[in-house]
């Protein structure tokens, strides 16, 4: 099981996007939160930015919608050219048709979960996406708590993923640190999204290593 780390430019310096971004060229992807001020209480870009950072990311754009209609908005982002769209359970009218998509445009599709929203009714959705987003925080702002309420969640996702044989990654989001990665990835997942510890630390790219070495030694172990 492979070990991704995607910074979340959430936390950056949004004066300078492109120099952010060149700061985590050693991540695998980074992590684009995209709010609406409508189903999250925070209004940050939209696809007009995308669009503009595509041409100069080093790495793969992670589209993490947390916005109310994906099923009219999200193609749009896949259509860009971003290589992963994830879009909210909560807010999908129809979740595989949207899903089925997006890898039709040529982009990974991810489901994403807020915390109060159970994995048992999604698991038969699995094979039809790419990605599962765990939130380990209430979606919309950056700088919150870990919540270990989460672990099972991300347990209960992994066995599913392993049982039905299945090449899909498992993310978290919210409160991922140096402190927090290793439970994630000891409970099964892989792809870890890091906004305030990575951009609010001295070094980022070392931060990112830092992260990656953490949660590979969580998995070996």
């Amino acid at each position: 099981m492979g070990i991704r780390i995607t910074p979340s430019i959430l936390n950056s310096d949004v004066s300078d996007l492109r120099g952010e971004l060149a700061k985590i060229a050693g991540a695998d992807w980074a992590h684009v939160d995209v709010m609406d001020n409508h189903f999250v209480p925070n209004l940050t870009w939209g696809l007009p930015v995308v669009e503009a950072i595509l041409p100069v990311s080093p790495v793969p754009l992670d589209i993490h919608l947390m916005i109310a209609d994906p099923d009219r908005w999200a193609p749009a982002y896949a259509e860009a050219g971003a290589q992963s769209v994830t879009f909210h359970a909560e807010a999908a009218a129809a979740p595989i048709r949207l899903a089925r998509e997006l890898r039709r445009q040529g982009a990974r599709a991810g489901l994403a979960l807020r915390p109060t929203t159970g994995v048992d009714p999604f698991l038969e959705l699995l094979p039809e996406i790419d990605m599962l987003l765990i939130m380990t925080v209430e979606p919309g702002f950056g700088g919150q708590s870990f919540l270990d309420s989460m672990l099972p969640k991300i347990r209960a996702a992994r066995r599913a993923v392993t049982e039905q044989d299945l090449d899909l990654w498992i993310q978290v989001d919210g409160g991922v640190s140096r402190e927090t990665i290793e439970r994630a990835a000891e409970a099964g997942a892989d792809t870890f999204v890091a906004g305030s510890a990575v951009y609010k630390a001295e070094d980022a790219a070392a931060e990112v290593e830092a992260l990656r070495g953490l949660a590979e030694g969580a998995h070996r172990h």
